[in-house]
């Protein structure tokens, strides 16, 4: 069949235009049965709807826009999931921006959709420089923002986040009253919005229960495997910390690898809590005691909110922060 186009396949298939358009959508409100009754024809027919020449019309490109520091993290896959499903229950198409937690990365993703490519964008930030004067040229395009777990608090837009200090504050208290003295903080970017807070909630545990803070225990790491194995392996051989609280679960990891190589026995010689989504946290040896961010939640709450802004139709709209509950799960690792 020639030149086939939706108007076409709903005459073939006896079923509206609207119905068809939904089946491709993929809305929920549709039955299954005939669902599949279209999807079948079509692929037979070798069409493929254009969404973008159909959205043209309404000026929609019915895309938002996704940018995260990084893919392969547990946390921002859930996350993504969870914007995912809700886009995809609006009929809408979601691209994925990468920035490796490069500055420059971020602001040229910004610039390139600033032309109206995307319907809105929800990002968890870079974190660096002071100057965001690329995200409000958005607003004169009238494409909304939001951010999800790291945000940049100088932008006004809605914000999604989790309990961070009190959730820091908790596992520093469990690593005290299981004995520790001397816990090491472990930490990527202590600039971004998370990292401050979750450092604040180490600093005052410690200072609750009379413990002086030394910033010699506040362990910069980076984005590098190799990188951070050197540096920890440094830090547990010569700071000798009796705990380790990593604000990323990559952390944790490189610190069970080099507690592996060090004979450095978890959690007898060294307990360790760790933020963390990973499903096996619990698998691991010794199972690891995580803050466990609801990070599908976080998502699908980011995305809720830039479809409250998409279908205000231009009328003001609350722009508040969004503080979703983690949860503290107690293992082995800290000898829970």
């Amino acid at each position: 069949m020639d030149n086939i186009n939706i108007k076409i396949l709903a005459k073939k298939l006896n079923i509206s235009t609207s119905t068809i358009s939904r089946a491709f959508n993929g809305s929920p409100d549709i039955n299954k049965d005939t669902k599949e009754r279209i999807l079948a024809f079509a692929k037979e027919h070798n069409f493929l709807p254009n969404h973008y020449a159909s959205n043209l019309r309404d000026k929609k490109s019915r895309t938002l826009a996704v940018i995260v520091p990084e893919i392969a993290n547990d946390f921002f896959a859930q996350a993504i999931n969870g914007i995912e499903e809700i886009a995809r229950k609006k009929g809408f198409y979601i691209l994925l921006y990468r920035t490796d937690d490069v500055f420059e990365k971020e602001v040229s993703f910004i610039n390139y959709l600033n032309n109206g490519k995307v319907d809105g964008i929800i990002m968890s930030v870079s974190g660096e420089a002071s100057d965001h004067n690329y995200l409000r040229q958005l607003e004169q395009k009238n494409i909304p923002v939001v951010f999800f777990d790291r945000v940049y608090e100088d932008i006004e837009a809605a914000k999604v986040i989790t309990n961070d200090y009190d959730s820091s504050f908790a596992a520093t208290e469990h690593l005290i009253d299981t004995g520790c003295k001397r816990i090491a903080y472990l930490v990527v970017n202590k600039s971004i919005s998370i990292g401050k807070v979750r450092m604040q909630g180490y600093i005052d545990a410690l200072q609750k229960h009379g413990i002086p803070f030394n910033d010699e225990l506040v362990i910069d790491c980076s984005n590098d495997e190799k990188v951070n194995y050197g540096i920890l392996k440094k830090v547990l051989e010569e700071l000798k910390p009796d705990g380790i609280f990593s604000s990323v679960e990559r952390l944790a990891f490189a610190t069970y690898y080099v507690c592996h190589d060090l004979n450095i026995d978890i959690p007898r010689d060294l307990k360790v809590i760790s933020f963390s989504s990973l499903h096996i946290a619990p698998l691991l040896n010794p199972p690891l005691s995580t803050i466990t961010q609801p990070a599908f939640e976080l998502g699908a709450k980011a995305a809720s909110l830039l479809f409250d802004e998409l279908e205000s139709k231009g009328l003001p709209i609350q722009k508040k922060q969004h503080v979703l509950k983690s949860k503290l799960y107690i293992r082995k690792s800290s000898g829970g």
